[in-house]
């Protein structure tokens, strides 16, 4: 099979298409033809560069969230089948007392590829007419999102939300989970069309916060009040104070992210005299909650953005288009 394999951690040109054998599936594990992954700035571009909390072992197959048909069974599968339409969760090893969860694409060889081998109850079904590229973006940001609204942060219906990056794969699917549980949403993103994208998406609101100060514009937004609860991924030295100044008394920013630098300064007479909580948090994704994002894409309740799709020996140029910003939405790759 053809794959795009890095034997060292560096620029996206260490990323090289090469011919390597195709995995035979092991007992409980599947193989999976790749119609579709997508690029992912932390599980994808950190992982390559070396910057992320662990280095992969090397040589190494990027790919978090491949989507594809079964190709292959191993012995004692009895969930899927050969032919079926799949995408695969991003956890292929449960977490124990001293070690993480393993994750596809970093502890595990990914989807950049044409075929991956994964557990077959890593894999959940794709429902009739949905596509691959729409089902990958899906499955990575969707459940997430609805983890961390729902879940984590308790966000009820009329609360207002501040969602960073909105213009983002969470970002976009965070809107959207917001709205469903009958939230008020600001849509905060660093450009004018990124504002407007977030707002096609049923934003009520936005704000770009390169243009004008955010914590005033959210609280001028709400009637000086400030939001319930803010929505991060990025861990910006300067945007994750204003977002943080933005929240109403017993308000809770949930973070999931850290690609805008990690370390940030946080006012902490505002956090205990406003009772308010900071939360990190990566979501679960649930077999339950991946069905009921799946069958909302399928049934158009739910959308994605994608800038583009290109095909898998053009993965360098999709890093950096991810790493410079220089597109609105996802970039997916096509073996």
């Amino acid at each position: 099979m053809k794959a795009m394999v890095m034997r060292e951690c560096g620029p996206p040109e260490v990323m090289r298409l090469e011919e390597i054998p195709t995995p035979a599936p092991g007992p409980g594990e599947v193989l999976i033809r790749v119609h579709a992954v997508s690029v992912n700035r932390t599980l994808d571009l950190a992982v390559r560069a070396g910057t992320y909390a662990v280095r992969p072992t090397l040589p190494h197959v990027l790919g978090v969230d491949p989507s594809g048909v079964i190709a292959a069974v191993g012995d004692g599968v009895v969930v899927r089948r050969v032919g079926d339409r799949v995408v695969t969760r991003q956890i292929v090893r449960p977490a124990t007392a001293t070690q993480g969860p393993g994750i596809l694409g970093v502890h595990a060889w990914g989807g950049y590829a044409e075929f991956v081998k994964v557990p077959a109850d890593a894999t959940h079904a794709v429902p009739d007419g949905l596509d691959f590229v729409t089902a990958t973006v899906v499955a990575r940001h969707a459940p997430t999102a609805l983890s961390m609204l729902r879940d984590v942060a308790k966000l009820a219906a009329d609360e207002w939300v501040l969602v960073m990056g909105a213009s983002g794969g969470l970002g976009i699917a965070g809107i959207q989970v917001a709205k469903s549980l009958g939230a008020r949403v600001i849509a905060a993103a660093g450009a004018d069309e990124r504002v407007r994208a977030a707002l096609d998406f049923g934003a009520d609101c936005g704000v770009n916060y390169r243009a004008r100060d955010l914590t005033d514009e959210a609280r001028r937004l709400t009637g000086g009040r400030g939001v319930d609860v803010v929505f991060e991924n990025i861990a910006d030295v300067e945007l994750f104070p204003k977002a943080f100044a933005s929240l109403a008394r017993n308000g809770r920013l949930i973070t999931a992210g850290a690609h805008g630098g990690g370390t940030v300064p946080l006012d902490v007479k505002h956090l205990y005299l406003n009772a308010i909580s900071v939360i990190g948090s990566v979501g679960r994704i649930t077999p339950e909650d991946l069905k009921l994002t799946l069958e909302a894409a399928a049934a158009g309740r739910h959308r994605v953005l994608v800038d583009r799709v290109l095909p898998l020996a053009e993965a360098p140029l999709a890093h950096r288009i991810v790493d410079d910003r220089a597109g609105i939405g996802k970039v997916v790759l096509q073996p």
